[in-house]
């Protein structure tokens, strides 16, 4: 596929609009089929949400392969063409497309199908991969992080093809199985399939509202580099009565590192670490001031009874716009029922920091692998394995493919946007610029406390179909900037 010129046009300029396939005049029936259809499209929702497609744990492998071959078959009943499985050294990345012979903007649509480990089970309310309604949500691992988000975008494309029999963009699909474990093999994927992925605009859903009833657009997501910290001690386990007191206990040790990680402001402690930090401009630290936030509000609802983070910045900004340095998981010794007094011969700690703008994700991780090591005492040994990283991403404001997302959010949900940062990752955003140069739109339907990552994960069905029809609008707005020249 030739890399087609393009022309990028304002509303007061655009060309006449008959001749570019769907335009407004004629969406009635696709908006229509959405709302006819609800119940067959929930329906079809909670198949995808019931296949356990966990990444990370080696034991659902072929939970994997089989939501990729739903999901190939299901791309081909909606009138996708060339829908496949494209395999990878690690999960499959499943792909489809919907093209005429008409001269029309390309969009590329990413999603990923794999999810996080439903644990602990017992703090479900229903089975996490039983997709349940209540109080209008839908609750089940997945269903907004990130199976419901890009399923919002097959329904729209198939709204429009039975009702319209047409789209008003070229639309290309691909779905990752490893988002959830840093995409190790997408970048290999993505230079095999450069000439066919090349598109004027990518769209993702994969972000929340800034809060229930303010529809968002983000513009920002910090980075992630996360790492493996194991401490040994001894060659073996020890009886802590014939030895406590002669040997530094790992799990001690461990301790001790990472309580060093940070100070009493909350900053953290490694050499260098913010040296490449891009500082909030005036005009966004006043932006996000304006924006209807609480900590109070935010303390209680996360049941905490104050907030914590680095001092001389909001809590927006550190949630957006700072690094941060988080434990994700730390074992060692005995930790069944009962007791066993056991100096542990190692302790192990999952870690990992979350990166913003102009920090390089592998320095960072050599920064953080040197600090460990120093703050480790003789009297034990320290390693530490970088799992995965993935930059951060900033999406320009002004460009056709944000400005069609202001307009199509707000005919759907009856509001103009805000605009927002997220503390999130998502690794191909920044790929897609370095090696494509597409820029991406953010286009998310979830909300803030939607428990992605945790128990009781849900998506709000009021902007589940509310998302449906913005995606619709979307295309449509999509189509009237973006005029393409010479295939």
């Amino acid at each position: 596929m030739a890399n087609a010129a393009r022309v990028v046009r304002s509303r007061s300029d655009s060309p006449s609009l008959a001749r570019k396939g769907v335009r407004e005049a004629n969406l009635s029936p696709v908006l229509s089929l959405v709302e006819r259809e609800k119940e067959r499209v929930l329906s079809a929702l909670r198949q995808l949400i019931a296949i356990p497609s966990i990444s990370t744990k080696p034991e659902n492998r072929k939970e994997v392969e089989r939501c990729a071959e739903w999901l190939a078959t299901h791309l081909s009943d909606i009138g996708m063409t060339n829908s496949r499985i494209v395999r990878t050294a690690g999960h499959p990345v499943v792909t489809g497309e919907w093209r005429d012979d008409q001269r029309k903007p390309e969009l590329l649509v990413y999603g990923h199908y794999d999810v996080q480990p439903p644990e602990p089970l017992e703090l479900w309310s229903t089975p996490p991969f039983e997709a349940t309604i209540r109080d209008n949500r839908i609750y089940g691992r997945g269903t907004t992080d990130d199976k419901g988000q890009f399923f919002i975008h097959l329904k729209a494309i198939e709204a429009y093809l039975r009702g319209a029999g047409t789209l008003p963009v070229h639309v290309k699909v691909i779905l990752e199985g490893e988002e959830e474990i840093g995409s190790p093999h997408l970048g290999k994927f993505l230079a095999e399939n450069k000439e066919w992925l090349r598109s004027d605009v990518a769209v993702i859903s994969d972000t929340p509202f800034f809060a229930p009833g303010v529809p968002s657009i983000c513009y920002g997501l910090r980075g992630n580099v996360y790492m493996e910290v194991e401490v040994v001690g001894p060659h073996q386990d020890l009886h802590s009565g014939s030895h406590g007191g002669a040997v530094h206990n790992p799990i001690q040790v461990l301790a001790e590192i990472i309580a060093q990680l940070h100070d009493h402001d909350g900053r953290i402690t490694i050499p260098g670490f913010y040296d490449d930090v891009r500082p909030l401009s005036t005009r966004e630290r006043k932006s996000f001031r304006q924006l209807p936030w609480s900590d109070a509000r935010y303390a209680r609802e996360l049941g905490v009874r104050k907030l914590y983070g680095e001092r001389g910045f909001t809590t927006l900004e550190r949630l957006w716009a700072r690094p941060t340095l988080d434990c994700h998981g730390i074992w060692g010794g005995f930790t069944s029922p009962g007791s066993k007094t056991v100096i542990p011969s190692k302790a192990v700690a999952k870690i990992s920091m979350r990166i913003v703008p102009d920090q390089r994700p592998e320095h960072i991780a050599k920064l953080f692998t040197t600090h460990a090591q120093k703050l480790c005492p003789q009297t034990a040994r320290v390693s530490v394995k970088c799992l995965h990283t993935g930059e951060a991403a900033l999406v320009p404001l002004q460009s056709p493919g944000v400005e069609a997302a202001a307009v199509a959010m707000t005919k759907s949900f009856g509001k103009k946007p805000v605009y927002q940062r997220e503390g999130g990752s998502i690794p191909i955003i920044t790929s897609l610029k370095r090696m494509l140069g597409i820029d991406t739109v953010l286009l998310g339907f979830g909300l803030p406390d939607e428990n992605a990552h945790a128990p009781n994960e849900f998506l709000d069905l009021g902007n589940f179909f509310g998302g449906i029809l913005a995606a619709i609008h979307f295309y449509d707005e999509l189509s009237r900037r973006i005029e393409r020249k010479g295939e």
